[in-house]
């Protein structure tokens, strides 16, 4: 009998994956095409023939990204194909009524939106950070005068999280303080304290890359739907509205991770070992990412946009030789499609008609603006438990994006920030984020302890960004 190979015994573990996830891919894609199919062949009352190809396409969007029977980025780059082919002025058959298509070069624009520049921008940064170490020795310099009771160092490492998702992925984020923590780990007394311990690097990935648009795509996505529809959230905007939410919730989290895990005396030492990179190319580095934050910082002093900062340490680092094509390799393209299929299906539904036929469809002027960010909200926090965040804002920011520009009396970035912030708190699963998965595959963490973290901080968090942030950002005059 012949010994399978390495390569052999993969494929099988493949297949056999893949089979066990068979019949929900299946059923998605099979739900999938008759959605597509039903708006095409059955008349929509009161919605016209684009319309009805962009209901089309956006239900396939909904059951596609829900149930993943293809790659959530296939269905991004679908939906922008779909709309080319089915909404455009180049479409394959020309659709009637008073709705004037697009031309096919918009939809395809959603590509290379200015949104995604600046999250290219901030994929380049993330990735020479960790070239050149520059993540973990921020984190060995902060992490100092937190040193000593374990319940102030979790506290240190918490901060530490969110201000470099701040401006890194929170996935690479994630990895980056999980390699820090985790030869630690095992002499960490109590499986409690490690599962606080474990809890803490995600919690805080998580709730710090809600403060600034690079942080996390759903705040790109909602930026770029503003942008569609004429409102610029600066750099710097984004980040007054986004971090007084997030310091509260952070610290609320650290608090609950206090009371549920970590003992009053227990004790913890992390030295990191500070190992400083000082060859030119990573001097160059440090010196193009400070001048890009600065820049991305004092944006209203000087008036160059954050998009257009984005891209200059793309180019800088290029032409300085910091980084090489290999580097450009890395950076997670997936992503940056992903976001832009949320523009373009923002940008297919304002064009076509299908967000006032939304709109007329629900007697949402009978709601309250509070009732109305409430209702958004939580439908945004409870999708986002079950897919992945960037998919959940691909699908609500532009409904909420159109809804709030046809009603009188709604806040149109006020509804987009929040329904973006939103799909950011749901993180209650290793499923709902790829911090969560990355901690719940230490073992040191489990569902139930996730799942009861990650359902009071997402509301608690929402019921704060809906009842107590729209006052906060009236009474500080930014909306």
């Amino acid at each position: 009998m012949s010994t399978p190979i390495k390569g052999d015994t993969a494929a099988k573990a493949s297949r056999k994956q893949e089979s066990s996830m068979s019949l929900t891919k299946r059923v998605g894609l099979a739900v999938g095409i008759l959605a597509f199919l039903f708006p095409l062949f059955v008349d929509i009352p009161n919605l016209e023939e684009p319309g009805e190809r962009m209901m089309a396409i956006f239900l396939l969007a909904i059951v596609f990204w829900i149930t993943e029977p293809i790659p959530l980025v296939a269905t991004a780059v679908l939906v922008i194909f779909l709309e080319v082919l089915m909404v455009s002025t180049g479409a394959i058959v020309e659709a009637g009524g008073s709705v004037e298509a697009l031309p096919a070069a918009d939809f395809f624009a959603a590509l290379a939106n200015p949104v995604i520049i600046l999250f290219l921008g901030g994929f380049m940064i993330a990735e020479g950070a960790e070239k050149y170490r520059l993540d973990r020795n921020i984190a060995s310099v902060l992490l100092k005068p937190f040193a000593g009771s374990i319940r102030m160092t979790v506290l240190g490492l918490m901060i530490i999280t969110a201000l470099l998702s701040m401006f890194m992925s929170n996935t690479a984020t994630t990895a980056t303080m999980f390699a820090v923590i985790l030869p630690i780990l095992a002499n960490v007394d109590g499986t409690k304290a490690k599962a606080g311990l474990g809890l803490a690097i995600p919690l805080s990935a998580n709730v710090g890359g809600i403060g600034t648009p690079v942080g996390t795509p759903p705040n790109a996505i909602a930026v770029g739907a503003l942008a569609e529809r004429g409102y610029q959230v600066s750099f710097v905007d984004w980040m007054i509205l986004a971090i007084p939410l997030m310091l509260v919730i952070l610290f609320a989290s650290w608090l609950l991770l206090c009371v549920l895990f970590l003992p009053k005396e227990g004790k913890m030492e992390v030295d990191l070992g500070k190992n400083w990179d000082k060859s030119r190319n990573a001097k160059l580095f440090y010196t193009v990412t400070a001048i890009t934050i600065l820049l991305w910082m004092t944006e209203p002093l000087h008036g160059v946009s954050s998009n257009i900062v984005g891209f200059f340490p793309v180019v800088a680092m290029l032409c300085l030789k910091v980084m090489e094509g290999s580097d450009i390799k890395k950076l997670d393209w997936p992503v940056l499609w992903l976001v832009s299929g949320g523009i373009a299906l923002g940008t297919g539904v304002g064009a076509t008609g299908l967000d006032i036929w939304l709109v007329d469809s629900v007697p949402w002027d009978s709601f309250s603006i509070t009732m109305l960010l409430f209702v958004f909200a939580f439908i945004s926090l409870g999708i986002a438990n079950v897919i992945s965040h960037s998919a959940a804002a691909n699908l609500l920011v532009p409904l909420a994006v159109s809804l709030a520009v046809s009603l009188d009396n709604a806040n149109v970035v006020v509804l987009a920030v929040i329904v973006a912030l939103a799909c950011s708190l749901g993180m209650s699963l290793p499923i709902s984020t790829p911090p969560n998965a990355i901690a719940y595959s230490t073992g040191v963490v489990s569902v139930k302890n996730m799942a009861i973290v990650g359902v009071i901080v997402g509301i608690v968090g929402t019921l704060l960004l809906v009842f107590a942030m729209p006052p906060l950002w009236e009474l500080m005059g930014l909306v």
